[in-house]
């Protein structure tokens, strides 16, 4: 693999991890350095690149392999699943959410926001018994928006949303 190619996957990793080039690099090298690595003007050493690679949770090897990018998703995103189902299970409600949003765009991007759902109907529940109306109104907007994408569209979370709102509104 070229410099080239090697800077354009660093960089395509720092923008889908929502970083800036600062972030993404700390105090280990400077930005100047990094924005010569990404345009494949300086090739980073093993070092550089296993510091790159943990803080943009890749494996350090991900960034220089000759796959392409990608082809351990599916188990990867197979196990995230998994860790979403669990979270749900326990009845860990915003560690699943914040779980579920890393199936965002992949091929389990539609069980995630099924699974969001469900969760925001429960915290929505929840906030409603502790008394926090906004928190309890704003995760039954978020499942009513979810309870209508993908596959596993949900009439039930839908109307469950929607009698929530009702009851919020209500009073009761």
């Amino acid at each position: 693999m070229n410099s080239e190619e090697l800077g354009k996957r660093i960089k395509e990793a720092r923008l889908a991890k929502k970083m800036t080039q600062s972030e993404l690099v700390g105090t280990f090298i400077t930005r100047n350095m990094l924005s010569r690595i990404e345009s494949g003007n300086a090739c980073p050493s093993v070092k550089t690149l296993e510091y790159l690679a943990g803080r943009l949770d890749l494996p350090a090897g991900s960034l220089i392999s000759d796959e392409v990018q990608g082809e351990e998703d599916p188990d990867r995103n197979a196990q995230q699943l998994i860790t979403v189902k669990r979270l749900y299970k326990d009845s860990d409600y915003s560690d699943c959410i914040k779980a579920a949003e890393k199936l965002n765009g992949s091929e389990f991007d539609d069980e995630g926001q099924a699974i969001t759902a469900r969760c925001c109907i429960a915290l929505s529940e929840k906030a409603m018994n502790s008394g926090d109306k906004a928190a309890a109104i704003k995760y039954a907007k978020q499942a009513l928006e979810l309870a209508d994408k993908g596959i596993y569209k949900s009439r039930e979370i839908s109307v469950d949303a929607t009698l929530k709102l009702s009851e919020i509104a209500g009073g009761k």
